[in-house]
């Protein structure tokens, strides 16, 4: 697929960096991102999983959407991968035994082996593409984790668009110190997947561009 092509090889040296970043922000991690992680809400409440369904979030982080989800859908069987092994501590002592945790590459796992089965009705990736090199490979993989009739749900980092210019400079200079970078053609590439695939897509733009969602189905 052209689109996946400028993307850089994956490295190992990515989960040490991530367990680096969240060694210490891991306490202090769901009482920050709440006032600038926009549109995470949103995406879970319209997962419309349900009771039965296999769902999967890839960058679960600290396991705080996974939470979310399985509150706003009853009965789900959640699932939740993530690169950063001190993140994923957080995320275990969250979600107990009601989901299975594995720690993975995003654009490379392997999910019969790390969770007993290939495909899964819902995943959704919140904020997890704009700091991973190779997020192009991660939404490819994503999409070929999806079941017959299922759906991938992401959230991310918009253009900023709406705002002044002087007020995009700061937000993309502070995102840098998180190693973030805004995928501004999220929406290029997921339709190129999506037509790889064979699946429909829908965006949305939040407000000022401050942050795009995505749905594929299949």
């Amino acid at each position: 697929m052209a689109s996946l092509a400028p993307s850089p090889s994956p490295t190992p040296a990515h989960g040490a960096l991530m367990d680096a970043v969240y060694r210490n922000q891991k306490y202090i991690y769901d009482a920050t991102r709440k006032y600038y992680l926009f549109g995470r809400d949103g995406l879970i409440r319209n997962l419309e999983a349900a009771p039965g369904m296999s769902v999967l979030e890839i960058g679960c982080g600290t396991g705080r959407n996974l939470a979310c989800a399985a509150q706003s859908w009853p009965g789900v069987r959640m699932h939740g991968l993530d690169i950063s092994d001190e993140m994923l501590s957080v995320a275990r002592k969250r979600m107990g035994g009601d989901c299975v945790l594995a720690r993975g590459d995003a654009t490379s796992f392997d999910a019969e082996a790390l969770f007993g089965q290939a495909t899964f009705d819902r995943v959704f990736i919140s904020y997890a593409l704009s700091m991973i090199p190779q997020w192009q490979q991660a939404l490819d993989q994503a999409a070929r984790s999806l079941a017959p009739g299922g759906s991938l749900h992401v959230v991310d980092f918009g253009d900023f668009g709406g705002l002044p210019r002087p007020a995009r400079s700061l937000m993309h200079g502070w995102l840098a110190k998180f190693h973030v970078s805004p995928r501004e053609d999220l929406g290029t590439v997921a339709a190129a997947i999506a037509q790889e695939h064979g699946l429909t897509v829908r965006t949305l733009r939040g407000r000022f561009g401050y942050y795009r969602r995505i749905t594929l189905r299949k």
